[in-house]
């Protein structure tokens, strides 16, 4: 198999009259997602879009997900822009970018146009009437590799400027294999889709329902912020797998949405993206004791997953959870800083290998360089390995545990500092919701903010003494209304980080 579609061409001959896509306004079968796609697909390909970048500037709703795939029966690979963004990012991304071909819809045009992109701009219900041309199509699916880029996924740079990741056919292919297999997706499956998908975690609801008949219903973006309509709906719609951020499943957790209403038929409950407080596991297990949890650990450059773990005990409210073992057919190294294999149960940096990998940076040949770059303990051919930049060692069970961000360390009255050891500690207190920690470095300060009862502060202070040594307590706890979310559902810590300056 080379090329993504070939797994709808299989899906649509096994389950073509079960529904495939769904949100609020539509639900589609797959005869007719695979319809719509040859129509997208033969439109776009008028432009000559061939192994060459269609940007997409849709909401977050099944008419993106047909432009998408369209974009792939073109032979192009499609970026998913976000509408919601300020439009100096946008552009930012465009212009690394370049795309041959902007697609919209009625509703963005405007906005689409005052891009000021060099590019045409297309009408997605204008490419839907097209007639289709499955002798283009097929010339141009007989052309393709598994090589060829599917997406180019862009992520938050350190610079300020957005990495663009370049997925191939190749790496969706085999991660969907793996994560079908892994979790017992079939076509009874209901995915409930929270992420966006330009966030690579959309990646595992779209191509493993691709690949296995399985369902995706988009959720409205403003359920989140009422946990007990976000109940119903899942009900409504009978989705029995989700694959959320944890601050998605915290909302629910804060509000104890699940004391109040008719449990939704979940029987997959996965994780990703930030840390897991396990006070919010702890929860979600009270009530789907049969349920299947798994802790899913990975960047975008690995295209969405490299390692899981699914929980098969209980953990206390303050232990943080293992990031477990490498995924089938990607393989994992901890290395020193001195490209050495870290000795067993020693802290090292977390690089992958295989098949999973990106194929780099999108016009980024020195950013690639620098994460991409053979393995130095294979001397004997060339292997390309990514260095995550994420501090983890082997457990005594052979798990893996993850201990921060090599560039988040901070130094602090003299010693090396984790962040999340802070917050993990202070998760299991009695009224806390949420927490971050972050470092405020013009005054040497470690800066707990956090939600939860009134307060909490007078509990907290203790609970960390006990818990922590002296150069690893907050100097200042800031209790907030509600933690600050990025458009991924994560919490902000860019936010949080301007709340410090305030002070």
């Amino acid at each position: 198999m080379k090329h993504i579609l070939q797994l709808l061409d299989h899906t649509v001959r096994r389950w073509g009259s079960r529904p495939a896509f769904g949100d609020e306004h539509r639900t589609l079968t797959w005869n007719e997602v695979e319809d719509a796609v040859q129509r997208i697909g033969t439109a776009l390909a008028g432009y000559g879009v061939q192994r060459r970048p269609v940007a997409i500037y849709l909401d977050h709703e099944v008419p993106c997900l047909l432009a998408m795939l369209g974009t792939l029966a073109a032979g192009g690979f499609y970026t998913v822009l976000d509408t919601a963004q300020p439009p100096d990012r946008v552009r930012r991304i465009t212009s690394q970018l370049s795309p041959a071909l902007l697609v919209t819809d009625g509703a963005h045009r405007d906005a689409a146009d005052a891009l000021g992109l060099a590019c045409p701009v297309v009408d997605l219900d204008e490419a839907l009437a097209t007639a289709p041309d499955g002798f283009l199509l097929q010339t141009l699916r007989e052309q393709a590799i598994d090589t060829d880029l599917a997406y180019v996924l862009f992520t938050s740079g350190s610079t300020g400027t957005p990495k663009g990741v370049a997925i191939q056919h190749r790496a969706v292919l085999t991660y969907s294999a793996w994560s079908a297999g892994a979790f017992g997706i079939d076509e009874t499956t209901v995915f409930g889709n929270q992420t966006p998908f330009y966030f690579s975690m959309s990646v595992t609801d779209i191509y493993t329902a691709l690949r296995t008949g399985a369902r995706v219903q988009v959720i409205p973006k403003r359920l989140f912020s009422f946990p007990v309509q976000l109940l119903d709906y899942l009900t409504t719609q009978e989705v029995n797998t989700l694959y959320w951020v944890p601050s998605a499943l915290g909302g629910v957790v804060r509000w104890k949405a699940l004391d109040y209403t008719a449990l939704p038929p979940l029987r997959t409950i996965l994780f990703a993206g930030e840390t897991m407080p396990t006070p919010y596991l702890n929860y979600w297990r009270a009530h789907y004791p049969a349920a299947l949890f798994a802790n899913l650990f990975g960047p975008t450059e690995t295209t969405d997953i490299c390692s899981y773990y699914i929980v098969d005990r209980d953990f206390a409210d303050d232990e943080p959870l293992p990031i477990g073992r490498a995924c089938d057919n990607c393989g994992l190294l901890v290395l020193t800083q001195d490209g050495r294999a870290a000795e067993p149960g020693a802290v090292g940096e977390l690089c992958a290998r295989g098949s999973f990998l990106a194929a780099g940076y999108y016009n980024m040949p020195d950013k690639t360089a620098e994460r991409f770059c053979s393995n130095p303990l294979q001397p004997h051919y060339p292997e390309i390995i990514y260095r995550t930049g994420d501090l983890v060692r082997y457990d005594e069970e052979g798990l893996l545990q993850y201990m921060g961000r090599a560039d988040n360390q901070i130094k602090h009255m003299g010693y090396r500092i984790e962040l999340g050891e802070i917050e993990t500690a202070a998760f299991g207190q009695e009224g806390l919701q949420s927490c971050a920690c972050l470092y405020d470095a013009p005054r040497d300060r470690l800066v707990l903010f956090y939600t939860g009862k009134k307060g909490l502060e007078e509990s907290l202070r203790p609970r960390l003494a006990q818990r922590l040594p002296a150069y690893m307590q907050p100097t200042v706890y800031r209790r907030l209304q509600a933690m600050p979310q990025n458009q991924n559902g994560k919490i902000d810590r860019a936010a949080l980080g301007a709340l410090c300056k305030e002070d």
